[in-house]
């Protein structure tokens, strides 16, 4: 039955993608992006990962897409009428294709879901998600955590000066 579940949400995850890429208003593609990371969120839940699927809910469908769908609003971007070239699509789709066979048989020979680190899966189950999180966010990886809450700030700056109207 997980099988089967994980193979319809990996389809709607799929199907979703597919559409952020393809749908030519640019609200459309950002609630297909919102059902992405809820798929996302889903395989956190499947993995035993509770925190991080609330936090993929909470940050990425909630905080971040809200402030896209409000860029977009801003920006006031039209949807373009004009057709892709047919062959464009064409090579795309040849070289998406080939390289998920190239990323499927990488993984197949490969050792990649090898579990790897200093936590084993019984001190995660003692300590916790949350805290082993919190631990490794604000001791090891503190500087990247702020650079990125930094360049988020930026690109809000950027996109309310690009929205301002001349006066």
């Amino acid at each position: 039955m997980e099988t089967l579940f994980f193979a319809f949400i990996t389809l709607v995850a799929i199907v979703s993608a597919i559409l952020v890429i393809t749908c030519k208003n640019p609200i459309n593609s950002a609630l297909s992006l919102v059902l992405t990371f809820f798929c996302l969120a889903t395989y956190y839940v499947m993995l035993d990962a509770p925190f991080m699927a609330a936090v993929q809910v909470m940050v990425y469908a909630g905080a971040i897409m809200v402030l896209i769908v409000f860029t977009i609003m801003l920006l006031n971007i039209r949807v373009d009428a004009t057709k892709a070239h047919s062959h464009k699509v064409v090579l795309g789709c040849i070289i998406g294709f080939f390289t998920l066979i190239n990323i499927v048989i990488l993984l197949m020979k490969s050792r990649v879901a090898l579990p790897t680190g200093p936590y084993s899966g019984n001190m995660i189950k003692q300590i916790g998600h949350t805290e082993l999180i919190g631990r490794e966010m604000f001791t090891n990886f503190l500087l990247p955590f702020e650079i990125t809450s930094i360049l988020l700030l930026v690109a809000i700056v950027g996109a309310v000066i690009l929205a301002k109207k001349k006066l």
